[in-house]
């Protein structure tokens, strides 16, 4: 069985950064260090979409997955923390974010089942 999680951030407002961002992200182009650190922790499928500058991600775990150990793990991955900080460079936080939050979870108010 999977969890649905879904998130939201902002890129900065800038056309040149937005496609650096896409090319980060293009197939081949994550470091495969990040897409271990993805699949090591629960996470089953993970996508990212893109409208004007707001992302969204859609990330299905299994149950295995913890905010709080991903946390951790990804807080101690020398390879996962630069590239945060490399990604940080092109995002920005969304207008309500407290502190610093990056990626926000989103409330599900609606499903069609």
């Amino acid at each position: 069985m999977t969890t649905r999680h879904c998130f939201a951030l902002d890129l900065k407002d800038d056309p040149q950064l937005i496609e650096a961002y896409k090319k980060h992200h293009s197939a081949g182009n994550v470091w495969p260090e990040i897409i271990e650190s993805i699949k090591s922790s629960g996470i089953e499928d993970l996508d990212i979409y893109l409208v004007g500058n707001r992302l969204f991600m859609i990330m299905e775990v299994n149950n295995e997955f913890s905010f709080a150990s991903k946390e951790k793990a990804d807080l101690t991955n020398p390879k996962v923390v630069a590239w945060e900080e490399l990604m940080w460079s092109f995002q920005q936080q969304l207008p309500w974010a407290k502190g610093d939050e990056k990626w926000m979870l989103m409330e599900q108010i609606f499903t069609l089942k």
